[in-house]
């Protein structure tokens, strides 16, 4: 997801916030409402965002807390879209109540994963949301990179490869990647003492370049 997404996104989950005076009358407390917050999630239909709702208040209640306190069934006189007015059910939703909602969507769309962090980082600043987002995708990224190099050793060792020439085949890979530097110089330029795995300090698009490299070869060998 790249910066103006996130400020795009932003400023839309922005928009729809809403305060009430809290318990002691005078803190601001933010909330939202489910029906403005269903069309920012991607929803199109009350019923299906009702069921959406169902799964996180299930969650909450799983973990032993009382959702009445997160969320607050209301009841709202919206707009129709021909300038009329209707008196509807909606949810007053916590912050916490929101990201619950968001945790129990599908986060390979965009703005579920948006709004996984957003609810999540309690400043709501863009760089901090955006630096959340960038950390997981880092995580995925070596998560595949992982499960890649596992899947090369199990075919190499197939071969009758032993474990220093899988670690020859390794480093032949990485000398290729870094431009003629073997995996131990780089974890000298890096600073990566002991036995860390040289891509557990590496940046998300290194990772993955070097995740295709293993793929390649996998398919190569295979």
């Amino acid at each position: 997801m790249d910066k103006q997404s996130i400020i795009q996104y932003k400023t839309s989950f922005d928009a729809i916030v809403s305060y009430i005076e809290g318990e002691d009358g005078k803190e601001k407390v933010e909330v939202w409402f489910a029906r403005d917050l269903m069309s920012q999630l991607g929803y199109s239909k009350w019923e299906n965002f009702q069921t959406a709702i169902g799964r996180a208040i299930d969650s909450c209640r799983t973990q032993g807390i009382d959702a009445e306190d997160y969320f607050r069934p209301v009841r709202r006189t919206i707009e129709l879209g021909n300038g009329a007015t209707r008196d509807v059910e909606d949810y007053m939703l916590t912050r916490y109540a929101c990201y619950l909602i968001a945790q129990n969507g599908d986060p390979r769309k965009e703005q579920i994963a948006f709004a996984q962090s957003y609810f999540a980082v309690q400043t709501r600043k863009a760089e901090l949301i955006e630096e959340r987002l960038n950390h997981i995708s880092r995580l995925e990224t070596r998560e595949r990179l992982r499960a890649s190099e596992k899947q090369l050793s199990q075919n190499i060792y197939e071969r009758g490869v032993d474990e220093k020439g899988f670690g020859r085949i390794r480093s032949k890979g990485d000398t290729a990647l870094f431009g003629g530097h073997t995996t131990e110089e780089m974890k000298q330029r890096l600073g990566i003492k002991g036995t860390r795995p040289l891509a557990d300090f590496l940046p998300t698009l290194t990772i993955a370049a070097k995740n295709l490299a293993t793929e390649m070869t996998n398919y190569n060998v295979e």
